[in-house]
């Protein structure tokens, strides 16, 4: 596995304020408004389940047991909670969200490494509409693909689904667009070492699209991961991002 642990950034020619932000945004709603996790009331009011998204009704439920995919144990899920508005509104919530510290900075490690030069490259505005719409996408694509392999009335469609991994995915494709060969430090084979972003975000990739082929061969969601949304939104950003960069000069951002 590769992990990047930072990226060249010469020739960025502006501050990713939205970038500060959006990292900003998630730290808040973890710690204050899901209370680092104890606040099941918010968590499990605002989260996405595929099954409130097609049927466009809130569930509600009391606290169930479930095993858990990977080891077989057996865990104590909380309920779903009410959703204070139209369930169509934790499509967007659901994304800065998360479902415990480590899945926290995991996240914001890749936001911090590759969103500030795609910022840089599509403009404030721009970007942050971009990463929405990529979040988005993302969460549609975990709603289909557990649609599509569960059923709307399997317990999978009542899985609550949360974080920003979605939307950072379609970062990863932006700047896979943008700055195919820019350096980026990562740690492989337990070394540091630089390679073109082709590299480390394709890996990246295909580890994602290796794992989600085996969820449709019949396995189940690893962990709890929605490889479907991580997919779904790296496509999205694949596709996008040439479009949200129309009119911006391409030659100030070298890649």
């Amino acid at each position: 596995m590769v992990m990047p642990i930072g990226d060249d950034n010469t020739g960025r020619t502006s501050r990713p304020f939205v970038n500060y932000a959006l990292i900003a945004a998630n730290v808040i709603v973890f710690v204050l408004f899901q209370g680092l996790g104890t606040n099941e009331k918010f968590t499990f009011g605002l989260s996405t389940v595929p099954r409130e998204i097609v049927t466009g009704k809130d569930q509600v439920t009391p606290a169930r047991q479930v095993e858990e995919p990977v080891t077989g144990q057996t865990v104590s899920v909380p309920g779903l909670q009410p959703t204070p508005v139209s369930v169509y509104i934790t499509l967007l919530t659901s994304m800065f969200m998360h479902g415990g510290i480590a899945h926290l900075l995991g996240n914001l490690l890749f936001l911090w490494i590759f969103g500030d030069n795609v910022e840089d490259t599509l403009g404030h505005g721009r970007y942050l509409l971009f990463y929405l719409v990529c979040g988005l996408f993302a969460s549609l694509a975990h709603v289909f693909t557990t649609i599509v392999l569960y059923g709307p009335g399997s317990e999978q469609a009542m899985m609550p689904s949360l974080g920003a991994s979605g939307a950072i995915s379609g970062v990863l494709g932006g700047y896979l667009m943008l700055h195919p060969h820019r350096r980026v430090m990562v740690i492989m084979f337990r070394a540091v070492t630089q390679v073109p972003a082709f590299v480390a975000i394709g890996l990246w990739f295909l580890f994602q699209l290796v794992s989600g082929l085996g969820i449709f061969g019949g396995g189940t969601q690893a962990g709890g991961v929605a490889y479907g949304a991580h997919i779904g939104g790296f496509i999205a950003g694949l596709i996008l991002v040439r479009l949200f960069a129309i009119g911006r000069d391409s030659q100030n951002h070298p890649s």
